[in-house]
């Protein structure tokens, strides 16, 4: 019997390729509104949420009217401009369908804002895990705060030591770390190296080597 009974899953990174996309459509959204800010600066921050992000590379405050705007703004320009491009992970459905079969309980959790997961979800090939989902607007800290995984376990209904996070960021692996998640972490994120991991359980290459895998780990 497996020693997991869940899975906790990122989206953005670990079933999609997306993290570039959501690095240029911020990098727009700064430009746009004066405030130029080079792709290498924003490109290590996702996987963090609009109200750490913003603030770091800004300096606007995310309790204020103008994150409002360009949270808002950006989240048009990903929709319109890079949405449409974007493509999922080989074996991301496979991925899906296997843990399912095991019995394993699924819950999605983002940095993503809820209006986007529906999207994002259907470029992964996985609509019908949408209501399983966990986002900011659940948490009052984005990661790498664990508020959205403890949001997520609460959701799932298990405790910590029964399920296992699916990430490609730091900031997946850090949040988990802090609420008490074990995390395998995916490279196909692109960006970090595996030494910017905190004390992931496994580093796999992406939906496909866990798949080949799934025997040893659950």
């Amino acid at each position: 019997m497996s020693k997991f009974q869940g899975v906790i899953l990122d989206i953005d990174g670990t079933l999609i390729d997306s993290n570039d996309a959501h690095a240029q459509s911020w990098v727009d959204t700064f430009a746009e509104a004066g405030m130029p800010v080079p792709f290498e600066k924003v490109r290590p921050l996702i996987g963090k949420g609009g109200d750490k992000l913003v603030p770091e590379v800004s300096g606007v405050k995310a309790d204020s009217d103008e994150y409002k705007r360009l949270t808002k703004r950006r989240t048009e320009i990903f929709k319109e401009k890079y949405l449409p491009h974007l493509q999922a992970f080989p074996k991301t459905r496979d991925l899906i369908t296997a843990l399912e079969k095991r019995g394993l309980k699924l819950q999605i959790a983002t940095s993503a804002q809820e209006a986007e997961v529906k999207d994002l979800l259907k470029v992964a090939g996985t609509p019908e895990i949408m209501e399983q989902k966990t986002t900011s607007d659940d948490a009052d800290k984005s990661k790498p705060d664990p508020d959205i995984i403890n949001a997520a376990l609460k959701e799932i209904g298990l405790e910590p030591d029964q399920v296992v996070m699916l990430g490609d960021t730091p900031y997946d692996a850090e949040a988990a770390k802090k609420a008490g998640v074990k995390s395998f972490v995916f490279r196909c994120g692109g960006w970090w190296k595996d030494s910017d991991f905190k004390d992931p359980a496994a580093i796999f290459d992406g939906p496909g080597e866990l798949l080949e895998k799934l025997d040893e780990y659950f």
